[in-house]
């Protein structure tokens, strides 16, 4: 057991100035570790940085300014335990992708509502900027007057950082898509380059499985499922079932 300050990364972007009993592990991943504390675990790389892959591992929580309705105030991830959440990261409002997705998932927010989870617009503009896009004409680049779902000011960049998706020099979000367990745990995730945008029928058909999977120890779903088609049992005699049947 050591002292997270006895920990020494010679370029380490980062200084630690605060004692913690740790245990470290070595990872597959060249330049990443595993650091175990008393209330959970952590990955890090060597440059002090969040490791890219988030799954499994319980969401960075954030405290930002959003915009919903007119109204402008704070969103914490952890006020939404017992929710599942998706967060949507998109590079800036006024862009050309952006829209769509964004107001495709507006159209989906009723259906997610139903199905007990929060979406949550996320982006480096200000909350005034996420004002302004929502409420100009769609012919004008907007969207149109109204969003069903609240837009939150990444500002400073960290949820970005903290998620791994941010484009440090361009000071810009990657396209990232986080769906998180009512516990608060990342159990999906996908990240595009800017140029392509994400689907929303899939990530509803992943937010499906994995409450099906959930709610029914012992079973999973196999590639392509959809809502009301067969899984199957985790063991090699129901994998068998199924693939002799499908």
């Amino acid at each position: 057991m050591l002292y997270l300050s006895e920990l020494l990364y010679p370029d380490a972007e980062t200084s630690v100035t605060y004692k913690s009993k740790v245990q470290v592990f070595v990872t597959p991943n060249p330049g990443l570790v595993k650091i175990r504390l008393v209330s959970g675990s952590l990955l890090m790389n060597m440059k002090g940085g969040p490791a890219m892959c988030l799954v499994n591992h319980p969401a960075p929580d954030f405290e930002l300014e959003g915009y919903f309705k007119g109204d402008f105030k704070k969103y914490t991830l952890s006020g939404y335990r017992g929710k599942w959440v998706i967060l949507l990261f998109y590079p800036l409002d006024f862009t050309f992708v952006c829209p769509t997705e964004v107001l495709n998932f507006s159209d989906a927010a009723g259906q997610l509502n139903k199905l007990n989870c929060q979406i949550f617009g996320l982006s480096v503009d200000s909350p005034f900027v996420h004002k302004a896009w929502v409420d100009t004409k769609r012919e004008e680049g907007g969207l149109g007057g109204s969003l069903n779902y609240p837009l939150l000011s990444d500002l400073n960049k960290k949820a970005a950082h903290d998620y791994g998706i941010l484009m440090e020099n361009e000071g810009i979000a990657l396209r990232g898509l986080f769906l998180i367990s009512p516990e608060g745990i990342v159990m999906h995730s996908t990240i595009n380059s800017l140029s392509v945008g994400r689907s929303v029928s899939e990530a509803i058909r992943v937010l499906k499985a994995f409450q099906f999977v959930s709610s029914h120890t012992g079973q999973v779903c196999p590639a392509d499922w959809e809502d009301g088609k067969d899984t199957m049992g985790a063991n090699p005699e129901d994998m068998k079932k199924y693939l002799a049947s499908h």
